[in-house]
């Protein structure tokens, strides 16, 4: 019998958009469950991160960023959906992580941290990126400034990228869970499907190649998915809301897709271990971020 007690509960990774929470959820788990680009928004569905440790488990919840509306026209059905996916996930769980960029704390994030202490759960601030702080003398005087008037349960200043000071990260947040066995068997890394997975490793890769020429008007709903021995074959449609995205998307002579479509095959192939047979299409569905209905289509619900 093993004498030391396993902690295991659930972990809320909540932040502003675009301050490395999926960076961070993939790092503790050790494998790739979280699509990463350096576009806020990336993430838009409530994702579990499952991170089994010698210590316990962290079932980490990745989210959409919280971010305000400001009753703007510009609050579409997806945005409105993203929050109440990010807030969501605040439901149940037994803490929550709250990732602010280091050196950096404005009205967005006392938002997010607003949000958790509505929560009630013990709140472990994770200060991200510590290693783009040259000058690590001001991290201190930072560290202070933003714990000040705030409860967190610990602080934690980390590179989720290099995978700088997650151990004692892991160790603390372990510390605020129920003593009970994992939830999860130690080879599950995520509660999401592979075709879920492949229809993000798609929009990861949409996000990175098409940088600021398209806004968040793409989404992409997997078709086809069969699994055989050793291969995938998948069948991808890219949905966008306009016909000049589409022409954007598919790039001249259709190379920008066959790009787009390359390297969503590789990292298939990484993260499912076989072989993937990848076909793409481009279709128009004009105003379907901002259409509930057309959300729920493509798989956005609660």
């Amino acid at each position: 019998m093993d004498p030391t007690p396993q902690r295991a509960g659930h972990v809320a990774v909540i932040g502003r958009p675009n301050v490395g929470k999926s960076t961070l959820t993939n790092a503790l788990v050790g494998a790739k469950v979280s699509i990463v680009s350096s576009r806020p928004q990336t993430t838009r569905h409530r994702l579990l991160g499952i991170a089994t440790f010698p210590g316990g488990q962290l079932v980490l919840v990745d989210t959409p960023g919280l971010h305000r509306d400001h009753g703007h026209s510009t609050a579409t059905a997806m945005h409105r959906w993203m929050n109440r996916a990010a807030r969501g996930a605040l439901e149940g769980v037994d803490a929550a992580m709250l990732v602010v960029r280091a050196g950096q704390w404005d009205e967005a994030d006392s938002f997010a941290y607003e949000a958790l202490r509505g929560a009630g759960v013990p709140v472990v601030l994770v200060v991200n990126q510590v290693d783009r702080i040259k000058d690590k003398s001001q991290l201190l005087p930072y560290l202070a400034q933003v714990s000040e008037g705030r409860e967190f349960a610990a602080v934690h200043p980390v590179s989720a990228l290099k995978r700088k000071g997650l151990e004692a990260l892991v160790a603390d947040a372990l510390a605020l869970m129920p003593e009970q066995p994992p939830a999860y068997g130690e080879d599950e890394i995520t509660d999401k499907s592979q075709r879920f997975l492949a229809a993000e490793m798609v929009r990861e890769q949409l996000m990175r190649q098409l940088g600021e020429e398209l806004p968040y008007a793409t989404t992409v709903e997997i078709e086809r998915y069969e699994e055989g021995a050793g291969l995938v074959k998948v069948g991808a449609v890219i949905w966008v809301e306009r016909k000049g995205q589409k022409a954007i998307v598919i790039g001249k002579g259709g190379e920008r897709l066959r790009e787009v479509g390359t390297r969503a095959r590789q990292q298939m192939e990484r993260l499912f271990d076989c072989k993937v047979y990848l076909e793409t299409w481009v279709r128009v569905r004009e105003g379907w971020s901002d259409d509930e209905a057309a959300l729920r289509a493509f798989g956005y619900h609660e």
